[in-house]
């Protein structure tokens, strides 16, 4: 299955897939139309890469999403932590700017609810 990448438009982040790391980047804003149609894709993706049995790192660097949005990154999270508690290598990487703290407080909101690695990582200013 070919992964789902999209490229960062003003309201859509850019979604890449790093093979070599297992890596999964999620950057820039999201608050599209409909949060549910866009990370649709994305979900089928990891949920057949982790019937795989593959692991898969999530790198997130979200400036700003809208409750949808918040809805669909929770549901990845489940699925990874569903697969962490499988024996799955997964883990996340959130990295937030320090000037917002909106985007700390929602990273470890979601930390609070799953048991796979999570680290939250400050932006270089």
């Amino acid at each position: 299955m070919e992964f789902p990448a999209q490229k960062l438009t003003s309201s859509t982040p850019s979604i890449s897939y790093q093979e070599k790391s297992s890596t999964i980047f999620i950057e820039g804003e999201s608050y599209p139309e409909n949060s549910f149609d866009f990370y649709s894709p994305l979900l089928k993706w990891i949920k057949h890469s982790l019937k795989e049995k593959k692991g898969i790192i999530l790198d997130v660097n979200i400036s700003y999403m809208n409750s949808s949005s918040t809805k669909c990154v929770l549901d990845i999270l489940d699925l990874l932590d569903e697969a962490f508690a499988a024996g799955i290598k997964t883990s996340v990487r959130w990295r937030y700017d320090q000037e917002n703290p909106r985007s700390l407080e929602l990273a470890e909101e979601f930390k609070e609810e799953l048991k796979l690695p999570f680290e939250t990582i400050p932006l270089e200013i």
